[in-house]
């Protein structure tokens, strides 16, 4: 995508937007309701909300970065801001949750869109921070987020299923 006088959005503006585009889509395609917040005063973008007993329900911060580092077959290391590393790890009635869409470097490989298919390339990844210690940094934090903690359809119901029982 080129960058022209008519755009009004960053290519920050756009990763953060397709950040929440995901996990609209994938909460939507669970079945759950989402609600956003006006105002990021507490750390927090996206409430996803299930029904059935005791409501669960999930907060997430959302990210989005062309720089997430592998750091072995297993994780990925991801620079937090601390203020947002410190309201992911107090612990809250509805848990919180990092999830950070890793994009191509590419913009132009971000999203495309066929008479067939709309395709938003590569994943997002969650991290549970709750209990997390705290940090003596001033502006960022590197943490690991693991492979297997792929944010989908299927690892969102399992999510939901622990806020339910009380186990996140």
């Amino acid at each position: 995508m080129t960058i022209t006088r008519d755009n009004l959005l960053t290519i920050h503006d756009q990763e953060e937007q397709l950040s929440i585009a995901y996990a609209y889509a994938v909460a939507t395609r669970a079945g759950y309701a989402t609600a956003f917040y006006n105002l990021d005063r507490d750390g927090i973008d996206l409430r996803i909300q299930a029904g059935g007993e005791e409501r669960p329900a999930l907060e997430l911060q959302l990210k989005a970065t062309i720089n997430l580092r592998q750091a072995d077959s297993e994780t990925f290391h991801f620079r937090l801001p601390v203020r947002n590393y410190n309201f992911l790890r107090i612990r809250a009635q509805t848990p919180r949750l990092l999830v950070v869409l890793d994009l191509p470097p590419d913009a132009q490989e971000w999203l495309t869109i066929t008479d067939e298919a709309l395709i938003m390339r590569r994943n997002a990844y969650w991290l549970n921070l709750c209990d997390w210690d705290e940090t003596d940094n001033q502006d960022n934090i590197t943490v690991a987020i693991p492979r297997a903690n792929r944010f989908d359809v299927s690892s969102l119901q399992a999510l939901v299923e622990q806020s339910r029982r009380g186990e996140i």
